[in-house]
């Protein structure tokens, strides 16, 4: 596992031989015919995740805008939250000859065979969002993405803030609604809470019922229902991404409960949608998990290319939001 104390800062751009498996998207198109300075176009391979979320949204939408505006030429593959598809879109980047593959893991292990594959066709590859566990850590050259284990400590601080606010004294029994089952965020966001928990509250507060929610509303919402039937005197819900958080405030409502009210709720991210609820008192809090990663990519990309250093690992800029702070900053969602 990468460790995320090593990341160091830079500032977020504002505003992935053979066919896919059968149920793989993957697209291609030129994006322009140079990079600057009259050079050869580069050629990125990107292998995405899927669309399981609003923030897996955004984050296509900026790799996409950010290779035009760099006039790459971007072959892309959606791997449907399917590992075999990644693998297999990879492969077939390998085999058209891209200049570097690109790709937002979806579990963290599991990667070794098809990275040595590119490395023995000295194709760089790059991480995005999400780290993966090799038994080689030159099989890829950098990871741009967020510091999931900080969120997870974050998310436990905010806790401390929401309570507070809330006035709730005594006991805390914590529902948990993980992300994707070994997938880094899941996997840190979790650790992290847990290491700020065990610290300062190890007496008052307990994780009482965690499962995954596979980060989509529908999930979020099926497992909060069953949550609620378990453990019907749930006090929080502590969700790794606002699209599960949304589709338990649902599962809230039809119980007859308050979301943000009578089961206080912090979640992980960011996305427009997530403010619209927590501007309407459903969410009380929210650690940004920033998506925008397209320009970081291009510039690292370009640099791979053209034989220059990287920092190992580069981190985005990120920040948390509490109810209060809802209304005035969702305007400037940009995502």
């Amino acid at each position: 596992m990468l460790n995320r104390r090593n990341f160091l800062t830079a500032a977020v751009g504002v505003a992935a031989a053979g066919g896919l498996a059968a149920c793989a998207k993957e697209d291609s198109g030129s994006n322009g015919s140079s990079s600057g300075g009259g050079s050869k176009a580069i050629t990125l391979g990107f292998s995405q995740v899927g669309s399981e979320s609003g923030w897996r949204t955004a984050n296509t939408d900026s790799v996409k805008e950010a290779a035009k505006e760099a006039g790459y030429t971007l072959k892309f593959s959606d791997a449907q939250q399917k590992q075999e598809n990644q693998i297999s879109a990879i492969r077939s980047f390998i085999a058209q000859k891209v200049d570097v593959i690109a790709f937002s893991p979806v579990v963290v292990t599991g990667w070794d065979a098809v990275l040595k594959e590119a490395k023995a066709k000295k194709i760089p590859v790059v991480l995005t969002d999400r780290s993966v566990e090799t038994s080689d850590d030159s099989l890829f050259v950098t990871l741009v993405g967020s510091d999931f284990t900080d969120e997870g400590r974050r998310a436990a601080k905010m806790l401390e803030k929401v309570l507070e606010k809330a006035g709730h004294k005594g006991p805390v029994k914590i529902a948990q609604l993980e992300g994707t089952t070994g997938a880094a965020p899941a996997l840190e966001r979790a650790k992290g809470f847990k290491e700020v928990m065990d610290a300062d509250h190890k007496d008052d507060w307990k994780i009482v019922v965690s499962q995954t929610g596979d980060f989509t509303r529908a999930g979020g919402k099926q497992v909060m229902a069953a949550f609620l039937q378990s453990n019907p005197d749930i006090d929080v819900l502590f969700a790794h991404n606002d699209d599960m958080a949304i589709g338990a405030i649902q599962s809230i409502e039809a119980a007859g409960k308050k979301p943000g009210k009578d089961i206080l709720i912090v979640s992980v991210d960011g996305v427009k949608d997530g403010f619209v609820a927590m501007s309407e008192g459903k969410i009380n809090a929210i650690v940004e998990c920033n998506p925008l990663l397209g320009p970081q990519l291009m510039e690292v990309v370009k640099k791979v290319k053209d034989g220059e250093s990287v920092e190992r690992w580069i981190k985005t800029k990120e920040g948390d939001f509490m109810q209060d702070q809802a209304k005035a900053a969702l305007p400037n969602r940009k995502y």
